[in-house]
């Protein structure tokens, strides 16, 4: 099955890769080609926006947290469909173990380089040079130049792509104009929620616009039949067995509870469980349900509202009284605290069912996969979080490093009764077993 692909990726983060992926999948969406757009490596954030630009689910791949596997399965079922498959890469192209060059190489798929052209000439040949040369025989769609000047900027760019020696020349394919109509917003966690701004479609599709004017933009169904990728087809896996059957799942989501890969969900239907929701930033009690989920987001935002949230408070306090499981993780965790101390030092309170605060940091306080292991399986996923709790509670289990290489313990999980929290995101879908298991009255270990 073949079907045109690229994978867009940049010499660092901050290369303008998100707008520029999100970019060109909208204008291929408008122009009525059907779009699937995936995100390589952990991101919550990134698939808003793709999804906005697309019209259709987004979902992560990655060799090492959902597998060689899963991203078989996911690429050949939206080759069936799809005229255009965009995976957005994620930080620099070689950076990660594994990095998105070696998905790229996996897969067969062309590298489109975005490279953020604002301080430099010369050396932005130098740069595609290497991005392309660096790993022999890595895919290759072509070179980007971003955020550039000027036209005459443009032409010095293009000038200085090598040319005519025994290596393949990069392929220019365009220069994109800096331009602050389409520039996506970012806070402490990455973009900015698609869904926060009522211009999110009109940057989108002024991206786009900006495209239209560069070869790449330019580029129709026949053109894009040169990245023509075959998808072989997936390995037979096991089936998930239902041990959620008959459970219901109450699943908190809201602006404060947004960090909810959509795996994470079919893998608890393909458990058998049923999964309603419920918003605590609406204090909406939480729903009559056998568990509780509370995914990642930013309660640090909404943190006054929280505060004041009693019923959904109070119900989860019943609920957690009662002896039924909840599973909280990072953002989901920080609320379970007695207060919040967000950065300007001012102290919240929220929920109390867990003794301690969460101070919010001025920078990264832990990034990277995580592994969790259980009795039942293990569970990979990563932590990425801007705050420190602190608490008497003593942890029951920790997560590790995925490479082993990491010094020190991993993530804390903690345990009150049948509740369970930790800064661990978890994607459920790598241990389905030990997914449910998160969800049921059982020894975690």
């Amino acid at each position: 099955m073949q079907t045109p692909a690229v994978l867009v990726a940049a010499p660092a983060s901050g290369q303008g890769k998100s707008t520029i992926t999100a970019a060109l999948a909208r204008l291929h969406a408008r122009a009525g080609m059907r779009v699937r757009a995936f995100k390589c490596g952990p991101d919550f954030l990134d698939p808003m926006w793709l999804e906005l630009a697309t019209g259709q689910p987004v979902h992560n791949i990655d060799l090492w947290m959902t597998g060689e596997d899963d991203v078989r399965t996911r690429l050949h079922e939206a080759a069936r469909d799809a005229d255009l498959i965009i995976v957005e890469g994620v930080m620099g192209l070689f950076d990660g173990e594994p990095s998105a060059a070696d998905l790229a190489g996996r897969f067969g798929l062309p590298v489109l380089a975005v490279i953020d052209a604002s301080a430099m000439a010369g050396t932005f040949g130098a740069l595609a040079f290497g991005l392309q040369h660096y790993r022999p025989g890595l895919p290759w769609a072509g070179v980007l130049a971003n955020r550039v000047a000027s036209e005459r900027h443009a032409q010095m760019l293009q000038a200085a792509l090598p040319v005519g020696d025994a290596h393949a020349p990069s392929t220019w394919l365009g220069a994109v104009m800096r331009d602050p109509a389409f520039k996506l917003p970012e806070r402490h966690l990455g973009l900015t929620m698609a869904s926060e701004l009522p211009d999110a479609l009109a940057r989108l599709d002024a991206a786009a616009d900006a495209l239209l004017g560069t070869p790449l933009g330019q580029m129709d169904r026949a053109a894009l039949g040169r990245w023509a990728v075959e998808f072989e087809p997936p390995r037979e896996g096991p089936p998930v067995a239902p041990l959620l059957a008959g459970k219901t799942v109450a699943v908190a989501r809201d602006a404060a509870f947004c960090f909810i890969y959509a795996a994470n969900l079919d893998t608890l239907r393909a458990l058998g469980a049923l999964v309603v929701f419920f918003s605590p930033l609406g204090n909406e009690p939480v729903p009559f349900c056998d568990a509780v989920w509370l995914p990642g987001g930013y309660p640090e935002l909404h943190a006054n509202t929280l505060s004041t949230a009693h019923t959904s408070r109070d119900s989860l306090v019943a609920h957690v009284g009662a002896g039924r499981p909840v599973w909280a993780e990072c953002g989901g965790m920080m609320v379970l605290f007695d207060a919040i101390v967000d950065q300007q030092g001012q102290s919240h309170a929220v929920w109390g069912l867990l003794p301690g605060v969460v101070r919010m940091q001025p920078r990264l306080a832990a990034l990277g996969p995580q592994k969790l292991s259980l009795g039942s399986g293990e569970l990979r996923g990563h932590t990425f979080h801007y705050s420190r709790c602190e608490t008497v509670l003593e942890p029951v289990l920790h997560t590790a490093s995925a490479s082993g290489g990491a010094v020190g313990l991993g993530e804390a999980v903690y345990q009150r009764g049948a509740l369970r929290a930790s800064y661990f995101h978890a994607w459920m879908a790598s241990s389905p077993a030990a997914a449910a298991a998160l969800f049921l009255l059982e020894d975690l270990s």
